[in-house]
């Protein structure tokens, strides 16, 4: 009896506990971007919209200090020309070098700057922090199965606004449906026609946080299809010994399974 009542308590418990932890959890809408999935990759020109998001909007606060500014040139990623990369280091950004002691405009071996706002997070891992085995979507089952993750829970933050607000120790928060809590400190960044896109594309903000979310899911894991190329090649080498060692066994073991045991 007393087993009884001490299993019900802890199921209780566990399943209230769960709720109010569920209840914490902001809404994350599922986005079907290109890369999702064994055979996806990145969208060119979508990095590309991506990286201009970023560069017009998020680098007034946020950095990317840990992406090396080179790197917009490789295959796989924004892939813009050498001459362009040049020119987007040395128009968009400043870095101290010691060298001179004093700043300088930024070249392609630099890395991007960081934060410029102590309580604005640095996004150069920002997709993977929030990636659905320990963000916003709890285990990785909806990661798993439905590709959620990341950068659906960066894309659902920077369209979640209300339009509420409220002050609270001298501080103005905004309401938001992807943000655990519901409240977010930081003001809405994005709004309708902000972009103007050099390809014609769609710049509504639904489109626009997808853009800025595909190029932050690409600053995390800039080298996922070169990983997932490799694992291609692997299973395909592992399939083929598989193959060859089964006919080799055959061979070895048919004259001694041919031969008729004798009473």
């Amino acid at each position: 009896m007393l087993k009884t009542l001490a299993i019900s308590a802890v199921a209780a418990l566990s399943l209230s506990a769960g709720g109010a932890f569920a209840a914490e959890e902001g809404h994350v809408e599922d986005v079907d971007f290109s890369f999702e999935g064994p055979f996806g990759k990145f969208d060119q020109n979508q990095l590309q919209r991506g990286l201009q998001v970023y560069t017009e909007v998020c680098a007034a606060c946020h950095g990317l200090r840990y992406v090396p500014i080179r790197t917009l040139g490789d295959e796989g990623g924004p892939h813009l020309p050498s001459d362009q990369v040049r020119a987007y280091a040395d128009q968009n950004f400043e870095v101290f070098d010691e060298e001179i002691d004093d700043f300088r405009p930024a070249k392609p071996t630099d890395h991007f700057p960081g934060s410029s706002l102590a309580e604005a997070p640095d996004l150069s891992l920002m997709a993977k922090a929030r990636a659905g085995f320990h963000g916003p979507q709890g285990t990785g089952i909806n990661q798993l199965l439905k590709g959620m993750g990341g950068p659906e829970y960066i894309a659902s933050l920077l369209t979640g606004y209300t339009g509420e607000e409220k002050e609270e120790a001298g501080t103005i928060f905004y309401e938001n449906t992807a943000f655990p809590g519901g409240w977010i400190a930081m003001a809405p960044p994005l709004f309708e026609d902000q972009m103007v896109y050099a390809d014609g594309h769609d710049n509504d903000m639904e489109s626009v946080a997808e853009d800025v979310s595909a190029f932050l899911m690409w600053t995390a894991e800039p080298k996922m299809m070169a990983r997932k190329q490799a694992g291609f090649v692997g299973v395909f080498f592992l399939t083929v010994l598989t193959v060859l060692l089964y006919l080799t066994n055959k061979k070895l073991w048919a004259p001694v399974k041919g031969k008729k045991l004798k009473l």
